[in-house]
């Protein structure tokens, strides 16, 4: 969580945490504002914020320095996890870390959607109730539809625009209501 969320979270404002840190409130408001970088700050700014906002620096720091990866590498690691675990332990696993939250709350939106859908999906084909917990992310959805790769590259080589449809068409409906193209989890090398 960033620290403008931790600010609300505990119901602080700058100043107040200004204050109590002992960091320039311009300091701190520059950090909260993302006009200057919490993972570029002096060790002493990071400990200080840590302290106050009781957590330790590495979780303070994580949500600056996390890295993105590339979409496909995702979910190619999303469908690796599955048959690495199986059905059942993934839907476990998956509900524990609580990454689709954490994934949403920093706007990571196809990872939290997409993870969110092979959840819905592995306990639908399991007879497993979704779990509730997801519910305000369920009704929400991207803005445009993501094909894989290869369904692009045979599009624009075919130049045909009809292998998009198909794929839309044959995706699993639980990544279809995320704008997520998606036909296949299982086979995966």
């Amino acid at each position: 969580m960033k620290l403008c969320d931790l600010i609300q979270e505990k119901n602080l404002s700058i100043y107040r945490l200004s204050k109590n840190s002992g960091i320039p409130y311009a300091t701190l408001n520059d950090i909260v504002n993302d006009k200057a970088r919490l993972e570029k700050c002096k060790a002493e700014t990071v400990y200080r914020l840590a302290k106050e906002l009781d957590l330790s620096m590495e979780d303070l720091l994580a949500p600056y320095i996390s890295k993105r990866c590339d979409f496909e590498l995702f979910k190619s690691n999303v469908c690796h996890s599955l048959k690495d675990l199986g059905d059942i332990d993934f839907i476990v696993e998956t509900l524990e870390k609580d990454e689709i939250r954490e994934y949403y709350n920093r706007q990571w939106y196809r990872e939290a959607f997409y993870l969110l859908a092979m959840l819905d999906y592995i306990s639908r084909i399991n007879n497993v109730p979704a779990c509730e917990e997801y519910e305000d992310i369920r009704c929400k959805k991207l803005q445009s539809i993501i094909y894989p790769k290869s369904i692009l590259a045979l599009s624009a080589v075919s130049k045909d625009e009809s292998v998009k449809e198909l794929a839309k068409k044959e995706s699993i409906p639980e990544f279809m209501r995320f704008n997520i193209v998606e036909n296949e989890v299982r086979n995966v090398l």
